[in-house]
């Protein structure tokens, strides 16, 4: 993956908003505050890498771009807690 350092900026920007709305969606299974916003540059990180290897394409701008991070912050979620074996508590 070819990255410039700009697009690295937007993917981080962006996954700052899409880890607290993957904190909303995901109740129960949220890292505070502070945690849902590293995982959510960790999900934009992944959404923008998984997502057109599976062939979804969402389209283009930050809206779009937003999407994606949020569906790769609710896996990184969904993920992490079923690592830790977590069945909806918080944590």
């Amino acid at each position: 993956m070819n990255m410039s350092g700009q697009s690295l900026l937007v993917i981080l920007l962006v996954g700052l908003v899409a880890g607290w709305l993957a904190g909303k969606i995901v109740t129960g299974w949220g890292l505070g505050l502070v945690g849902n916003i590293a995982i959510g540059i960790v999900g934009a990180l992944v959404g923008s890498w998984l997502l057109p290897r599976v062939g979804i394409r969402i389209g283009s701008g930050v809206v779009s771009q937003i999407v994606v991070a949020t569906i790769g912050a609710i896996l990184v979620l969904l993920a992490i807690g079923l690592l830790r074996g977590v069945t909806g508590k918080r944590w």
